[in-house]
Parts: structure tokens; sequence; C-alpha cells
């Protein structure tokens, strides 16, 4: 069986930092589970990194690069290159994608 790293993007580290801060302002335990959950749910594509759905809102325009884990309510947005999954970023599906994609694009 083929084997892929998992890399995570700078931006994608920072989106799930935001979202566990977010929710420990809550309960610590559940910021805590989330982002483990997270974390080892991304770790799972180093076996079968195709298994996650190509992104509608790209795949619309043609572009079929990119692909996305739901670990609702959260859309984890990631490239497989050569034998690296490159995790780009950690959205909340209750988020309008392109309106995060421009944000991002304009930074």
């Amino acid at each position: 069986m083929k084997r892929f790293s998992v890399e995570w993007s700078r931006p994608a580290s920072k989106d799930l930092l935001n979202i566990t801060e977010y929710i420990y302002q809550d309960s610590v335990d559940a910021a805590i589970r989330i982002f483990e959950m997270i974390k080892s749910k991304c770790k799972t594509l180093n076996q079968s990194p195709e298994r996650g759905r190509i992104v509608p809102e790209l795949k619309a325009y043609g572009i079929f690069a990119y692909r996305e884990l739901v670990i609702s309510p959260w859309r984890v947005m990631y490239r497989i290159s050569g034998h690296t999954v490159f995790v780009l970023a950690v959205i909340d599906s209750r988020r309008n994608i392109e309106d995060i994609l421009i944000e991002r694009f304009l930074e």
C-alpha cells in the first residue's frame, strides 16, 4: 500500500488554532476533543487521500486538484502532490467557501 506524508500549511494550522481557541472559550474539554479529532482524521489521509471528495465549488469551475474531508461542521481542504498530502484549510461549512477563498487570496 502506498503511503503519503501529511503536511499542514501555515493557514490550515492557523484555522485549526482559531477553531480550538473559539471553542476553548466555552469548553476546554470540547476544544481538546475537536482538535484531536480533526488532527487524527487528517492523519489517516496518509493511507488513502483519494477518498475525500473533490471540492464542489471548485469542481463547478473545472478545478479538480483540491479535495476535502467533511468533519462536520468543518471542511478540511487538501491537495495531493506526489506522495504528499498538503492540508490547506479548515473551514466552517456554514460559511460561504467562495467568500473565504477570496479573503485569503487578498491577504
